[in-house]
């Protein structure tokens, strides 16, 4: 494929990515399908345009505010060809010319956008801050009350795309196996710093590469997630509800941990990742784990199996602030479309009904991939103080080690400073006796 027909499939895929209100990830899944000819190389190019244009969009926006042109996904290409990979803006012209699978040729307003981005760089003195650390407006003032002083460190850490994370399927293999398989494979890895069963992979490359990700041996997952199912605790013969189980990615290290004994109920309110569930659990070789479809957070399952179960673990829908260095596209979408409040208020009924299952003595385990402490630690104290049943186990009591990535009770990561997603645990116990 020439330079201008990848042009024209990443701005086929970035008016998709514009237009779909599914995430990023996903659109760019059913765009591949559909092109499943592409070579491998050509399908890099055209998703690693579609990635910088994604981790630049308030920069781009910004460039086009500012020189009165309308913000579209081929404005934004423009001027990321033109100023953003340092290529200049003769580059861009020389490929959109309209000629066979090329961009169209550019207009007279084009061509004076490109003018006038002659000697500019993608990020400008007169950027607001937050411009230039890509933090929404909705984020902003949350992100600053969290980090304080070291807010610009963190969002610049964000930025950065992140390593490959997996977990090694411990019922099938050991890590230490798995990195000689990788190594045979040609494929540089190491094992986590903190997760047991973690392997990184630094270097960009196709999945496809990866053999053990169809064989169930492992599975996609950041270390800061691996962490989370750690403190869950769970142990073989225990019962344990997921109870925001999405497509299983931590139904999966809980049940392996388990050493697929006793019972993990994975719930959710979407068919359609429960069904991905359920086939993760299957290639995985788990027969511990029950997918549960529920109508609400307060379906009759909940009240029927009222104090039933050991471990209670609630992975609750979030801002997502956390993730942005590997969904940039998030940003612009999660609370814009909801709102932090609808969120906060969504948390604490989940929490509320879930508390429900928890049997005398066992364990609650929120969690959440914010940054935010309207997510996080306010909802925790609002909780304790609604529910007196339950009390903080810290963090150095549960998994000792972790201790130094608490904020005293709790387990709080970030990508400055922990080189992992941005993730927030609570485990809280439930009083044996009532009080």
């Amino acid at each position: 494929m020439t330079p201008a027909a990848r042009l024209q499939a990443a701005l086929d895929l970035m008016t998709d990515v514009d237009r779909d209100p599914r995430p990023a990830d996903a659109v760019v899944s059913t765009f591949l399908r559909a092109r499943r000819g592409m070579t491998e190389g050509y399908r890099g190019a055209v998703l690693d345009l579609l990635d910088a244009v994604l981790r630049h969009r308030a920069r781009l926006g910004w460039w086009l505010g500012a020189l009165g042109h309308d913000d579209t996904p081929r404005a934004r290409l423009l001027v990321w060809l033109a100023i953003g990979d340092n290529r200049g803006p003769d580059h861009a012209a020389r490929h959109f010319t309209g000629a066979k699978d090329a961009p169209a040729g550019l207009t007279a307003g084009e061509r004076a956008l490109l003018k006038r981005l002659q000697g500019k760089s993608i990020a400008d003195p007169a950027m607001p801050e937050e411009v230039r650390l890509e933090v929404p407006d909705w984020a902003a003032g949350p992100l600053r009350r969290r980090f304080g002083t070291e807010f610009a460190a963190e969002m610049e850490a964000v930025l950065t795309p992140p390593p490959l994370d997996l977990r090694v399927n411990t019922l099938r293999t050991s890590r230490k196996e798995m990195l000689r398989t990788l190594a045979s494979l040609g494929v540089p890895a190491e094992a986590t710093r903190l997760a047991p069963d973690g392997i990184r992979i630094r270097e960009r490359l196709s999945l496809t590469r990866l053999s053990p990700l169809k064989t169930g041996e492992m599975e996609i997952q950041d270390e800061g997630s691996q962490l989370v199912a750690l403190l869950v605790d769970a142990q073989p013969g225990d019962r344990v509800a997921d109870f925001c189980a999405g497509a299983g990615g931590k139904t999966l290290a809980l049940a392996t941990r388990m050493a697929n004994k006793g019972h993990v109920a994975a719930c959710d309110v979407s068919a359609g990742r429960l069904k991905r569930c359920a086939e993760r659990v299957r290639k995985a070789g788990l027969h511990n784990v029950q997918t549960q479809m529920l109508t609400s957070e307060t379906d009759r399952w909940v009240k029927r199996r009222k104090g039933t179960f050991d471990r209670v673990l609630v992975d609750a829908p979030c801002s997502g602030t956390g993730t942005w260095r590997r969904n940039p596209d998030a940003r612009w979408r999660a609370a814009r479309e909801e709102g932090l409040e609808h969120l906060v208020a969504l948390q604490a009924r989940i929490l509320a009904s879930a508390a429900r299952l928890v049997k005398p003595g066992g364990r609650l385990v929120y969690a959440t991939c914010s940054l935010l402490i309207e997510e996080n630690e306010a909802q925790m104290a609002a909780f304790l103080a609604a529910y007196p049943a339950f009390h903080v186990v810290p963090i150095a009591k549960v998994a000792p080690g972790l201790e130094g990535l608490s904020a005293a009770e709790y387990l709080s990561l970030t990508p400055a400073r922990d080189g992992t997603d941005g993730f927030f645990a609570a485990v809280l116990q439930r009083a044996a006796t009532p009080l």
